[in-house]
């Protein structure tokens, strides 16, 4: 069954539950897990949320870097296992990796040495979720935003070689787009598909724009998906837009 969410602060959840949505998306880095003090303090808040944060995304900070000089493996590893287990304890299901500031190939960096050390953060993750019934969905990016798995295929193709149950791919409508990339990717990597990330024309509200939404759902049906589908854009009238794009969705995919 589909299921809808949105991209917010916990501090939405009162509203997004009011207005019908299934569950939320709010950001691993807004655990602060690395600062015991604020975490107790966010955790709390969590684990009373009146609806299910069922996904996060946002998975590292900018800081952290995965790949390149700077990259931090006992910092990373900690970070890894700090925030599995704390959103084990929340509840959730899927999280997001994207965090293009964190998965850029730097200037001069070997690419090659690059998707190794990503490799290898992957497995340190598909080790922790595993046990922690969370699943990991690669987030392929557009050029604007990273350098480093731009598309769906790139983003199987790293998954593949990790070949672990914990580890997926999430197709976003709005990095599609920005890369032109094909809408036959969802039905040709759909054992691969966990999770959707969903915007329309100028990262605003789905139903608000021109995004080809019809293919989009035609292929995502034919592709057998059954799973969990976030809008995450812009918003102007919050309200508004929420309730009529949660309509949208349901219109187009239900």
């Amino acid at each position: 069954m589909i299921t809808y969410g949105w991209c917010r602060g916990i501090e939405d959840a009162e509203l997004l539950k009011r207005l019908g949505y299934d569950y939320m998306e709010c950001t691993v880095v807004s655990l602060q897990v690395e600062n015991a003090d604020a975490h107790r303090e966010a955790l709390s808040i969590y684990l009373e949320s009146p609806l299910p944060v069922s996904a996060f995304s946002v998975f590292f900070p900018g800081d952290i870097k995965l790949i390149g000089p700077e990259r931090d493996t006992e910092r990373t590893r900690r970070y890894i296992h700090a925030a599995a287990e704390a959103m084990h304890r929340i509840g959730a299901k899927t999280v997001v990796l994207g965090s293009g500031r964190s998965r850029n190939v730097p200037e001069g960096w070997e690419r090659a040495r690059g998707e190794e050390e990503m490799l290898h953060t992957l497995e340190w993750i598909a080790g922790d979720f595993g046990g922690a019934g969370l699943t990991l969905a690669i987030e392929p990016l557009n050029k604007k935003e990273c350098n480093f798995i731009n598309s769906v295929d790139d983003a199987v193709a790293i998954a593949k070689q990790i070949n672990h149950p914990a580890v997926r791919v999430l197709a976003d409508f709005y990095h599609m787009e920005e890369e032109n990339e094909a809408l036959d990717t969802l039905t040709r990597n759909k054992d691969w598909l966990a999770h959707i990330h969903l915007a329309d024309t100028g990262r605003l509200a789905p139903g608000t724009g021109s995004y080809p939404y019809a293919e989009f759902a035609a292929r995502l049906k034919a592709a057998g998906y059954q799973g969990m589908i976030s809008a995450e854009c812009g918003v102007g009238d919050v309200e508004k837009e929420l309730t009529e794009s949660l309509a949208f969705m349901k219109r187009t995919f239900g």
